[in-house]
C-alpha cells in the first residue's frame, strides 16, 4: 500500500455503528430488491439513454438516482440552485458510496472514481457506461494523466465531480481537501462548485448507517442502509468559485474546503478535530508553476489502519 494515500480515522465500529431506529427485515429485503431492479434496468437501458439529448439525459439520470435512493428508504433534501450549464469542477465532502447517486440526483456529472470500481458487480458496469473517469490511487505516477483527463472533460463542457478528501469520513469529522484535482479547474478556466453532503436522522443528528468507512464490506453497508429508518440525505449547493479568483490550486482547494466546512457547522467527531490544510509535498510547489509540473505532487500522509474506503 502506498504511503501517500489519504486516510481517515473513521471506522465501522465507531461511525457506522451509531444507528437510529431500524426497519423490519422484510422491508429491508424489499428495499434491496427494488434497488437491484433499478440498477439492472439502468444497465440494460444505459446505451439508449446515452443517445438522448443532454437535457433529457440529465433528467433521466436525476430521476433514476432519486428513485434508487428512495428505494433504499432515503429522502433527499436540496439547498441551493444547480445554476446554468457548462463545464465546472464539483467538489464535495465524502461519506459513502451513496454520495454518487446523491450528487447525480441533483447535479448530473461525470464522476472521478477509484479504478477498483470497474470490478464492482453491476455498479462497475454502470460507472463505465456513465462516462466515469478512473484514478489509480496506488500509482502516483498515473496522477498527471488523470488530471489531464479531467481537464479535457471540463474543456468539453462536462461537469466533473471529485471527492478531494480522497477517503470517506463519517460526516461528524472532515478531512483535508487534497489539491491535485483543482489544477484541472485552473487549466480549463472553469468554476469550482463546492457541495456539502450529510446523512441525517429524524432528530437532526448524523445517520451512522450511511457511513462507508474503513474495511466495511459493501454487502454490510447495503444491509445496514436497507435496515435504517428515517434517513435523510441533505445536499447543499454552495456558491461557485469563479475562474481567476485564486491563482494557484493551494488557495483554490483551501477556499473550497472552507466553504464546505462552513456549511457543515461545528460538529466534529469527539477527539478528532477537523483536519486543517496541512503542509505537504505540494507546499514545495511554486504558486505560479506551470501546469505541466504541478501535477506530480499530492498531499502525503501515512497509510494507517484506518479508512481507505472510497469510490473516488
Amino acid at each position: 500500500m502506498s504511503s501517500w494515500l489519504p486516510t481517515s480515522p473513521c471506522t465501522p465500529g465507531t461511525c457506522a455503528g451509531r444507528r437510529g431506529s431500524s426497519a423490519s427485515v422484510p422491508r429491508a429485503v424489499l428495499r434491496l430488491a427494488a434497488a437491484l431492479a433499478l440498477m439492472t434496468a439502468c444497465v440494460l437501458g444505459a446505451a439508449a439513454v446515452g443517445l438522448l439529448p443532454a437535457g433529457r439525459r440529465d433528467a433521466v439520470v436525476r430521476a433514476w438516482c432519486t428513485a434508487l435512493l428512495r428505494a433504499l428508504g432515503i429522502r433527499i433534501t436540496r439547498h441551493g440552485s444547480p445554476g446554468g450549464d457548462g463545464g465546472r469542477l464539483i467538489v464535495a465532502n465524502h461519506i459513502s458510496w451513496l454520495d454518487i447517486p446523491l450528487v447525480l440526483a441533483v447535479l448530473p456529472s461525470r464522476m472521478l472514481a477509484k479504478s477498483d470500481l470497474r470490478t464492482w458487480p453491476v455498479l462497475g458496469r454502470l460507472a463505465r457506461r456513465a462516462g466515469t473517469l478512473f484514478i489509480e490511487r496506488d500509482r502516483i505516477r498515473a496522477l498527471p494523466a488523470t488530471i489531464e483527463d479531467i481537464t479535457h472533460a471540463l474543456l468539453a463542457g462536462d461537469r466533473v465531480t471529485v471527492f478531494p478528501e480522497g477517503s470517506t469520513w463519517c460526516g461528524r469529522a472532515r478531512g483535508t481537501f487534497h489539491r491535485a484535482a483543482f489544477q484541472s479547474a485552473l487549466d480549463a478556466r472553469v468554476p469550482v462548485q463546492p457541495l456539502h453532503l450529510a446523512y441525517l436522522r429524524g432528530d437532526g443528528g448524523p445517520a451512522g448507517e450511511a457511513a462507508f468507512v474503513g474495511d466495511d464490506p459493501l454487502t454490510a453497508s447495503l444491509w445496514r442502509i436497507a435496515r435504517a429508518r428515517g434517513v435523510r440525505a441533505e445536499i447543499t449547493l454552495l456558491p461557485r468559485i469563479p475562474p481567476g479568483r485564486h491563482a494557484d490550486r493551494r488557495d483554490l482547494a483551501a477556499a473550497a474546503q472552507a466553504a464546505v466546512a462552513a456549511a457543515a457547522g461545528p460538529a466534529p467527531l469527539p477527539g478528532v478535530p477537523d483536519q486543517p490544510a496541512a503542509p505537504s509535498a505540494t507546499d514545495r510547489d511554486s504558486a505560479k508553476r506551470p501546469a505541466a509540473s504541478v501535477h506530480h505532487w499530492v498531499n502525503s500522509s501515512p497509510a494507517a489502519a484506518s479508512s481507505l474506503r472510497t469510490p473516488s
